[in-house]
């Protein structure tokens, strides 16, 4: 391996995230949500677009304000590990009262 005497150090210096930007995002898609709940179209296509909607938002918070993004994918992995079951539960839920 050869060494560069002159070379910098590298440093990593975290880099906060825009919290501002992102609440602005947040507060935009809240308003979309809410014209999107009371457009003439099917239920269906309301509910499915709401939903994702709201992954979108959950993904944003996670990734910013729970600082997922900045983490290691090991940490990632631990937070995502749950949703199967809470996806489970909830569809069982749905079928229960249908």
């Amino acid at each position: 391996m050869i060494s560069v005497p002159n070379a910098p150090a590298t440093t990593t210096h975290a880099k906060h995230p825009p919290y501002i930007g992102i609440w602005v995002g947040l507060a935009v898609l809240t308003g979309v949500e809410l014209m999107v709940a009371f457009l003439p179209w099917p239920k269906r296509v309301i509910v499915l677009l709401l939903v994702l909607l709201a992954v979108w938002k959950a993904l944003l918070v996670a990734l910013y304000y729970m600082h997922l993004r900045f983490e290691p994918n090991r940490l990632r992995i631990l937070a995502i590990a749950p949703l199967p079951l809470a996806v489970i539960l909830v569809t069982a839920v749905i079928m229960e009262y249908r």
